[in-house]
């Protein structure tokens, strides 16, 4: 263990993503690039009987070849994407995980929910066939920090190991906290990040009757659903997968001839104390977790191009958070200036929940580590309340800082604030 230096620079050199939009970096950003929705019928489960039927789910992806065939057949989706998403980001960053730094490296990785799956797999099975036939496995595999533990078990990172659990704001805080771990010093590499599987029935019925789901435009295609801060919004749609990032000190990644993709200089947090469902009136809880982020480590609030916001295609959501983006930005937010880019992937992921922070870390860091913002899908019509800069088109732009933002349920706020890399 290294002593606290709160000084120390801390960057992203390895990113790693299971998605609606595709199941490795490469091609998960080039989707994004090209505006290519992920959303499509929901086939999870029978849902003919719903209004709602619309969703972001992950395809082609078999967790055999991220985990061992008998942990894949004990455990369940939510783990699966974390651990193949924390192997990504390590082949990505170079990281080879040995005895003599395995101490070094720490894991924070969250889930919003856990293994909920397990848990209405079992129940059938205690209904329908007894408690002798409970599977004893089903608890370690389905506990919130369940994917932590096995990402420490499947890769050998045996330094710091947290879960963080924060709605929809845990990608985001797994990724500040992880970055503050190694400021302390407790390890001087963290693999960080979120997963979260959904979409499960249960989950829908209880999301469509809170009146939080959207539906396409008459006459347009599902993939029209999910359309944040467009004046016509009416809600958001589920969605599944999981991201990563390898953290590193600046000194250590230098010293191995590691490949940097950001720095990230800005973390905040905080909580409304107002509603488990809205956020507070104004976002003024969202507006102090990117003040704090800014304050961090003095970024410069004139000099933020890039915003990859909650937006979540909720009418109240989406005109809080840009309430909020113009309490911390001001004028430079509107729409006229063309000064903050807003990036909203949920337009075309869904909300992934608890993954959706480290997804969207990932496409944050892509953006500055490639100077262009992704657009905004479905986005047609101006809305006075959320006067804000939103693409539509890919747009190679300069890009000195970008903020990811999060609004969790019950209130948790988070942003993180990245630096473009000049090598310095």
């Amino acid at each position: 263990m290294r002593h606290p230096d709160y000084n120390r620079r801390v960057v992203v050199t390895g990113l790693g993503v299971i998605s609606p939009v595709g199941n490795d970096k490469q091609t998960a950003w080039q989707n994004l690039l090209g505006g290519v929705s992920g959303l499509g019928l929901l086939t999870r489960f029978d849902s003919s009987r719903y209004q709602h039927r619309v969703a972001g789910e992950v395809h082609d992806f078999d967790p055999k070849q991220w985990m061992d065939a008998k942990a894949v057949r004990r455990s369940e989706a939510a783990m699966w994407y974390g651990v193949a998403a924390a192997k990504q980001a390590i082949a990505d960053a170079g990281l080879e995980i040995t005895d003599a730094n395995r101490e070094e490296v720490g894991v924070v990785y969250g889930t919003g929910a856990g293994g909920q799956q397990l848990m209405i797999d079992n129940w059938h099975t205690l209904d329908r066939k007894g408690p002798d036939r409970v599977a004893p496995t089903f608890i370690a595999n389905g506990l919130v920090d369940s994917t932590s533990g096995m990402i420490s078990i499947e890769t050998g990172a045996i330094g710091h190991n947290i879960c963080v659990v924060a709605a929809c704001s845990t990608g985001t805080n797994s990724i500040g906290e992880a970055s503050e771990l190694i400021r302390r010093g407790d390890v001087h590499t963290v693999i960080a990040g979120s997963s979260e599987m959904p979409l499960l029935e249960v989950a829908h019925a209880g999301f469509g009757n809170m009146r939080g789901l959207g539906a396409p435009r008459e006459g347009r295609p599902i993939a029209d659903t999910s359309r944040p801060f467009d004046r016509t919004r009416d809600g958001f749609v589920l969605g599944e997968g999981a991201g990563a990032l390898i953290l590193e000190d600046l000194e250590v990644a230098r010293a191995r001839g590691a490949r940097v993709y950001a720095e990230i200089v800005g973390y905040g947090a905080s909580a409304d104390g107002w509603d488990m469902i809205q956020p507070i009136e104004g976002g003024v809880g969202s507006a102090r977790a990117m003040r704090a982020a800014l304050q961090r480590r003095g970024v410069p609030a004139d000099e933020v191009d890039l915003i990859n916001p909650h937006g979540t295609s909720t009418p109240v959501g989406d005109t809080r958070e840009a309430q909020a983006i113009w309490a911390v930005f001001g004028e430079r937010s509107a729409a006229a200036r063309k000064s903050v880019a807003i990036t909203a992937t949920k337009s075309m992921t869904g909300h992934m929940m608890g993954a959706a922070g480290a997804f969207e870390a990932f496409a944050t860091v892509m953006a500055l580590a490639e100077q262009v913002a992704p657009p905004t899908v479905n986005y047609e019509e101006f809305d006075p309340e959320c006067d804000l800069w939103v693409p539509t088109e890919a747009t190679p732009m300069p890009i000195r800082y970008a903020l990811s933002n999060n609004i969790g349920l019950g209130g948790h706020n988070g942003a993180i604030i990245f630096k473009r890399w000049d090598g310095r």
